[in-house]
């Protein structure tokens, strides 16, 4: 199909040939047989005339159009198979050159022009115009390393030129900052963080120490409680033995007491994990899933987490944290409330529930007595204080 077009294309285009000779050769008297006065007179001869050149010229366009196509593509195969070796970096030099040459010829052709002789004028321009360009061809592709060698030394120059200045701004950013140091200035930058949500576990809450802290501000994000969770609480709620009942209906009062007191902070999540069958394991799964952080009083929990990779909050280790610092050498005052395990020790607590441990105080219990502070052990279980008396009080 597209090359029956071609073909009447390629007609049409030898119709339009014949239409533009036939004025000429009516002019020029060419057609000695027919007389010029009577084409002028008769429009209809001269309409025969330019109908015949459409014709004619149409239709050997027409027929010529196989041998042409045949010897077009034989041109295209030729020039495709001799630049198929050919680097596309020679292609452009040998554009390029062949541009420059063409502009050197046209300003030499502008003073060519001046010679009186036409002929001789047209021939000299025509033999610059192809000289020009076959130097400027030929020369460049001849120094290709060369140039290329140039072009790789210009943009290696211009690589440590870049990374130069570059390297300078940042001395000046460097001198900057150590500036703004000295001078005690400084730049504030606010960034929006976002506070990852809080996955509350069944011991922090029958702990209640999570609403105080929640009080106190220092808890961001929203708090989550697992379905699973709730329905953990309420097997201890429903349990036999007293004091897991007691802990069960313990933490569904403090979940319905937060729910009241940070009903914006607080949401049950209906997740549910039916291939897994422990509380721990479903905490873990819907901490990755929710990039959350898990608040527990779960030692093993605790761990098991951070050996996932995943971040934990202690409510104990923070109230471990905040306990108020004692120093070998202070002095305190407890009061005994009883034995040790050693001969003649007696134990006194801090409100926080720290344990002092009195040398020589069996027999100080129950009174007020200033003790100095001789040893603290940090333990697993807390902090443990050893003291000796150093005055009593009545």
């Amino acid at each position: 199909m597209l090359q029956k077009i071609l073909r009447w294309a390629f007609a049409l285009l030898g119709a339009i040939t014949g239409y533009l000779l036939a004025g000429p050769v009516i002019r020029s008297g060419f057609l000695f047989f027919i007389d010029e006065a009577m084409l002028s007179e008769q429009v209809a001869y001269q309409i025969g005339i330019y109908g015949g050149f459409i014709l004619i010229f149409g239709l050997i366009f027409y027929i010529l159009f196989p041998t042409v196509a045949r010897l077009v593509k034989k041109i295209s195969s030729a020039v495709e198979e001799s630049l198929r070796g050919v680097r596309m970096m020679d292609v452009v030099i040998g554009i390029v050159g062949l541009i420059v040459g063409l502009l050197i010829a046209m300003l030499i052709s502008s003073a060519l022009a001046l010679i009186p002789i036409r002929w001789l004028s047209l021939l000299l321009t025509a033999l610059v115009y192809v000289v020009a360009a076959y130097l400027g061809v030929t020369i460049p592709l001849q120094r290709r390393d060369e140039f290329q060698s140039y072009f790789l030394q210009l943009q290696d120059r211009f690589d440590r030129d870049r990374d130069k200045e570059k390297k300078e701004k940042d001395n000046d950013k460097e001198r900057e900052k150590r500036l703004e140091g000295v001078t005690g200035k400084l730049r504030l930058t606010r960034k929006k963080v976002v506070a990852k949500p809080k996955l509350l576990d069944t011991s922090v809450i029958i702990d209640g120490r999570i609403g105080d802290v929640l009080r106190t501000g220092f808890v961001e994000g929203q708090m989550i409680i697992p379905v699973f969770v709730v329905g953990e609480l309420q097997l201890l709620a429903d349990h036999g033995d007293d004091l897991k009942r007691a802990r069960g209906r313990r933490g569904l009062d403090i979940i319905a007491n937060l729910q009241t007191e940070f009903k914006d902070r607080v949401e049950i999540r209906e997740e549910d994990y039916d291939d897994l069958s422990g509380v721990d394991e479903k905490l873990l799964r819907m901490a990755k899933q929710l990039k959350a952080t898990i608040v527990t009083n779960d030692y093993n929990l605790n761990k098991v987490a951070g050996v996932r990779g995943l971040s934990v909050l202690n409510i104990n280790e923070l109230a471990n944290a905040v306990k108020p610092v004692v120093l070998p050498g202070e002095v305190m005052h407890v009061q005994p409330v009883k034995n040790g395990k050693e001969a003649g020790q007696a134990v006194a607590f801090l409100e926080d529930g720290t344990m002092i441990v009195v040398e020589n105080g069996r027999g100080l219990i129950g009174k007020d007595i200033d003790v100095n502070v001789t040893t603290v052990l940090q333990t697993a279980a807390g902090r443990m204080i050893f003291a000796k008396p150093s005055s009593v009080d009545g």
